[in-house]
C-alpha cells in the first residue's frame, strides 16, 4: 500500500511526460478523423467500431488532460473542430474506414505496449495497461468484420517444414553475391505488411494530395504517393524473385471529391506521423533479416522517408503547424542569460 501511494506521488518521468503528450496529439487527430468517418459511413457494421474508437480516443483525451491538470503541465492545443468539416463530401470508402481502423488498431497496440514498457508510475502504468486492452479488443472486433466481408488479404502461405533445422552454411546469410537461399517466413512476413502498410499510406495520401489548400502540401502528398509506389514495387519484386505472391494492390482510391474535411496542418501531422512508424517498421525489418539484400533495401528506403519526413517537418514549422513536444533545460542558455 505505502509503495504504491509513493509511487503515485513521484512526479512524470520524462518518458512518461513524452509518451502522454504523444498520445493526446494523436488521439485528438483521431477525434477528428472519426467524426468525420462516422458521418459519412453508410455501412451498419462498420458504424460501431468507428464509433467505439471515437469513444476510446475522447476518454484517452479526458485522462491525460486531467493528469496533465494535476502535474500543472500545459495541455497541448492538439486538433480541435476548426481542424475537421464533418459535413464535407464523402472522400473514402467504407471499406476504407473500415480497413483504416484496422491498422490503426493494429498501431495503437504497438505504441500503447511501448508506452507501458517505458513508464513507472502507477497510474501512467495503469492507464496505458487499460489502453492496451481496449485497443487489443478493438482490433479483434474490426478484424472480425473484415473476415466476415471477406476483404482482408491474408499474408502468403509456405509449406510447414518436416523438421527442426540448424544452419550450416555462411551462405545463409548471403545477398548480393553467389546462390541466395528462399526467403524465410520472418522476412516474408516483415515484406508483407510493409506493402499492406503502403498501400493504405498510398490511398490517404491521395485523397490528402486532392484536397489540400496548399500548393505546398499537395506536392508533398505527391512526392508521398510516388515514394509508396516505389517501396511497394521493391517489397513486391522480391516476394516476386522468391516466387511468393506480392498482394493485391488494393483499390483505396479515395472519390473525386475536392473539398477537405480535415486541415492541411491535420493532414501533415497525420502523413508525418505514418511515416515515422515506417522508419520504425522497416528498423525492424533490417533486425529481423538475416539476407545482407533485405538490409541494403531497408536502409536505402529508411534514408528517402527520413529526407521525407524531414522535408514535411519544414513545411510544418514554416506554417507554425509544428506543435513542440516538452523539452529538458537549456543548461548553457540560462547560465549565459544571468
Amino acid at each position: 500500500m505505502e509503495t504504491t501511494s509513493i509511487a503515485t506521488k513521484a512526479k512524470l518521468t520524462s518518458a512518461e511526460l513524452g509518451n502522454l503528450w504523444v498520445s493526446f496529439m494523436e488521439d485528438s487527430m483521431a477525434i477528428c478523423v472519426l467524426q468525420y468517418f462516422l458521418q459519412k459511413v453508410e455501412d451498419e457494421e462498420v458504424r460501431p467500431h468507428i464509433e467505439d474508437a471515437l469513444q476510446l480516443s475522447q476518454d484517452h483525451i479526458q485522462k491525460i488532460s486531467m493528469m496533465f491538470e494535476q502535474e500543472n503541465v500545459p495541455i497541448p492545443h492538439g486538433f480541435t473542430k476548426e481542424d475537421v468539416d464533418i459535413n464535407a463530401p464523402r472522400l473514402y470508402s467504407d471499406i476504407f474506414f473500415l480497413i483504416y481502423l484496422y491498422k490503426a488498431a493494429k498501431q495503437g497496440m504497438e505504441g500503447y505496449s511501448t508506452f507501458l514498457s517505458t513508464s513507472v508510475r502507477r497510474d501512467v502504468v495503469d492507464y496505458y495497461s487499460k489502453c492496451l486492452s481496449s485497443f487489443n479488443l478493438l482490433h479483434n472486433q474490426v478484424l472480425d468484420t473484415l473476415l466476415s466481408k471477406g476483404v482482408l488479404v491474408r499474408p502468403p502461405y509456405i509449406p510447414i517444414p518436416e523438421k527442426v533445422d540448424y544452419v550450416h552454411k555462411q551462405s545463409f546469410l548471403t545477398g548480393w553475391f553467389g546462390q541466395r537461399r528462399p526467403l524465410n517466413s520472418i522476412e516474408i512476413g516483415k515484406l508483407f505488411y510493409n506493402i499492406q502498410r503502403n498501400m493504405l499510406g498510398r490511398g490517404l495520401i491521395l485523397g490528402f494530395a486532392q484536397v489540400a489548400g496548399s500548393k505546398d502540401v499537395r506536392d508533398f502528398m505527391m512526392r508521398g504517393k510516388e515514394i509508396a509506389d516505389k517501396h511497394i514495387e521493391v517489397f513486391s519484386s522480391i516476394l516476386s524473385e522468391n516466387d511468393i505472391a506480392a498482394p493485391m494492390i488494393w483499390d483505396g482510391a479515395p472519390t473525386t471529391s475536392t473539398k477537405s474535411p480535415f486541415s492541411d496542418k491535420l493532414m501533415m501531422f497525420h502523413i508525418t506521423t505514418i511515416i515515422s512508424m515506417s522508419v520504425v517498421h522497416y528498423g525492424m525489418g533490417i533486425g529481423t533479416s538475416s539476407r545482407h539484400d533485405l538490409g541494403v533495401h531497408y536502409t536505402r528506403l529508411i534514408a528517402e522517408i527520413v529526407q521525407y519526413l524531414e522535408d514535411g517537418a519544414n513545411i510544418m514549422i514554416e506554417n507554425k503547424w509544428m506543435e513542440q513536444p516538452p523539452l529538458a533545460p537549456n543548461r548553457d542558455e540560462l547560465a549565459s542569460n544571468r
